[in-house]
């Protein structure tokens, strides 16, 4: 054996087994789904990096009175006055965290102005009623530009128009249309008894109300367009099937669309829901904070005041979409999607 040989023949062998070709060999017997993750890493790590550290110097700041001058800290003091109501005298107007009870005794023990007037229970009317309509009026739009008819192009790029409108402009269009000397709407829905006659954009129920009607007539767009890629999905070959096969339109639907659908469906709802949670600018632009609160109004309005409060406030809003996720997420899971 050569000199050269005797020299080279150790260095081979160290490099065939060191940690650089010990990683290339794991990465070679990773399934596809296990390589896929490993890619996603670095990019799920930096993610949680910049999601994690706002959450948790918010939660430190929500553990202070007097976070500016002369902190104090005061443990959960700020969750415990939210939950318990002794948080109200620090809100915006007359402002509450939660639903106030009625004190007659009577039912029902939650009495409609004490839901109006809690951020909470305005939160979760706002979404649960935007997003249950979204949804239904989305999906049917989903159905009609997913057939095959003259002039769809342009149909589609109509519905798209109010999503694209910025919401401070959505929110003076409402404005103007219910104002009190230049709207027009006022006056037939008010005989129709839906609204207030007088003081609209001033009453907490005629104010929600329409705050929903704009949400549903802008973000509606958006539900169809994530269902209609769904739809766009599924194979044409099994409506074929289904049709040689005697189904009638309804059971191609409920067994054919609706489960297939399911996954970008669940994707929507969830989309949909985070953002309704987080609803602000559109209540700001048409009646204000104090009108129709919800939980972003609270972080804003109590936030050069008293910003340990809005950080609690901030915190808990936080976890509700969390929960919220977490049941979309578990309930796609479920159903094996």
């Amino acid at each position: 054996m050569s000199t050269e040989d005797r020299t080279t023949g150790p260095t081979r062998q160290s490099n065939r087994s060191g940690p650089v070709v010990a990683i290339t060999r794991w990465m070679e017997n990773l399934g596809e789904t296990g390589f896929a993750y490993l890619l996603l890493t670095p990019v799920m790590l930096l993610l949680s990096a910049i999601a994690l550290y706002p959450l948790l110097r918010t939660f430190e700041l929500s553990l202070y009175q007097n976070v500016l001058s002369d902190p104090e800290f005061v443990g959960l003091e700020n969750y415990v006055q939210l939950f318990t109501g002794g948080a109200s005298a620090r809100l915006p107007g007359s402002t509450t965290f939660l639903p106030g009870v009625s004190t007659s005794g009577s039912f029902p023990f939650v009495h409609v102005e004490g839901l109006l007037r809690s951020a909470l229970a305005v939160t979760l009317i706002f979404t649960v009623v935007s997003v249950f309509f979204e949804t239904i009026i989305g999906f049917g739009q989903a159905l009609v530009l997913d057939q095959d008819f003259r002039g769809r192009r342009w149909v589609r790029a109509a519905i798209i128009i109010p999503w694209a409108i910025p919401i401070v402009i959505q929110g003076m269009i409402f404005y103007l249309m219910f104002h009190p000397s230049a709207g027009f709407l006022t006056g037939p829905l008010s005989n129709l008894g839906i609204i207030a006659s007088t003081n609209t954009l001033n009453d907490p129920f005629s104010s929600l109300l329409i705050i929903t009607v704009a949400d549903i007539w802008k973000t509606t767009a958006f539900m169809a367009l994530l269902i209609l890629a769904g739809l766009q999905s599924i194979d044409r070959s099994l409506y074929d099937v289904a049709k040689v096969a005697g189904a009638t339109k309804w059971q191609q639907f409920k067994l054919i669309t609706f489960p297939l659908v399911l996954p970008a469906l669940g994707i929507a709802v969830l989309f949909r829901t985070i953002d309704a949670m987080r609803i602000y600018g559109l209540i700001d632009s048409v009646s204000g904070c104090t009108t129709v609160p919800s939980l972003s109004c609270m972080v804003v309005e109590t936030f050069n005041t008293n910003r340990g409060l809005a950080a609690a406030v901030a915190f808990v809003t936080a976890g509700l979409i969390a929960i919220a996720v977490m049941g979309v997420i578990y309930q796609q899971y479920k159903e094996g999607f």
